[in-house]
């Protein structure tokens, strides 16, 4: 049991560290590639490995839909084409600053999905919760504006970028929320099909913009130049990351790896001094409060279930013995 936790704990630890990284590593190689055919190669490599993967581990069998073909590809959509693109596609917008605003946004889930929870299946949250997500909030606000909202809503060249790295979030959270839909199925099967489908409209919408004359195919030199980039980004935040996730969550619960996800801008904060790139005290500021809400909602969350577990079974005795 311990050893099974213990995995489990390592699993999203991984997950949540190469969510961090893979902000600075893109703003690197976002200096000689586009996002988009960044995005499209990177998960076009993940997509043939988790293929492979599942083919060998459940055979040609688990590649059928099962009817269940248009759900996987809206959820593959919302995460490895409106996710992945738009993240990416609005860090670099951004540019420098982009690297933290982008790590902050995915610290978000967790309220994001408390937030689309109450609103879309009326999921009302306690108010301690709700007070938590303000915090969270406002701790993306400081990160994004550092300090200054004023100069930040008159600059609509930034408002427009964050919106983008905004719903790029939310797609995820809802590719998260999706895999409840296909129960029985492991997540392996969910992770490649999804994938595979949410990449094959990321490639059709790159095709698009690329006809547009907006971005360009990229030369086979640029390509050289990132390729320890993608190498990177299509092992450790793509496949390990991807997989490890969500095994390492059905270890130790959704609870306890929603905990992981501090490590997200904690990676990037580290490795931004690393680099020497400027992180300003609202940088820190904002992450604090993002940590603290989200341990805190962590902490409330359990003590409330304990009591609840704790009123069950009192009712459950008192039933028995009238």
């Amino acid at each position: 049991m311990k050893n099974s936790l213990l995995l489990g704990a390592i699993l999203c630890f991984i997950a949540a560290v190469s969510w961090g990284a893979m902000f600075p590593v893109a703003h690197a190689a976002f200096k000689h590639i586009d996002p988009f055919y960044f995005t499209i190669i990177r998960y076009g490599s993940v997509t043939i490995i988790l293929v492979v993967l599942l083919l060998w581990k459940e055979g040609k069998k688990a590649f059928r839909f099962e009817g269940k073909g248009l759900k996987l590809w809206f959820y593959g959509t919302m995460a490895f084409t409106v996710y992945n693109l738009f993240i990416f596609w609005g860090e670099d917008l951004l540019g420098e600053p982009g690297v933290m605003v982008a790590s902050i946004m995915e610290s978000l889930m967790p309220m994001i999905s408390i937030v689309i929870a109450w609103v879309i299946f009326k999921k009302s949250p306690h108010l301690f919760t709700l007070l938590c997500v303000i915090v969270s909030f406002i701790g993306a606000v400081l990160v994004i504006t550092k300090g200054d909202i004023k100069a930040f809503l008159g600059a609509t060249e930034d408002i427009i970028p964050s919106l983008l790295i905004l719903i790029a979030v939310i797609g995820w959270v809802i590719y998260t929320m999706g895999g409840s839909k296909f129960r029985g199925w492991s997540a392996l099967r969910y992770s490649t099909l999804s994938c595979l489908l949410g990449t094959v409209t990321a490639i059709v919408v790159t095709a698009g913009v690329t006809f547009t004359g907006y971005i360009s195919v990229p030369s086979v030199e640029a390509i050289k130049i990132v390729s320890p980039h993608l190498l990177f980004m299509t092992i450790f935040p793509g496949v390990i990351a991807l997989l490890g996730w969500n095994i390492g969550v059905g270890i130790l619960s959704p609870l306890n790896g929603l905990l992981f996800i501090n490590f997200v801008p904690v990676t990037t904060l580290l490795i931004a001094i690393i680099q020497g790139s400027p992180v300003t005290s609202f940088d820190l500021i904002g992450t604090v409060f993002i940590i603290v809400s989200l341990v805190s909602n962590n902490i409330f969350v359990r003590i409330s279930q304990k009591k609840e577990s704790k009123v069950h079974v009192q009712t459950k005795l008192r039933e028995r013995t009238s």
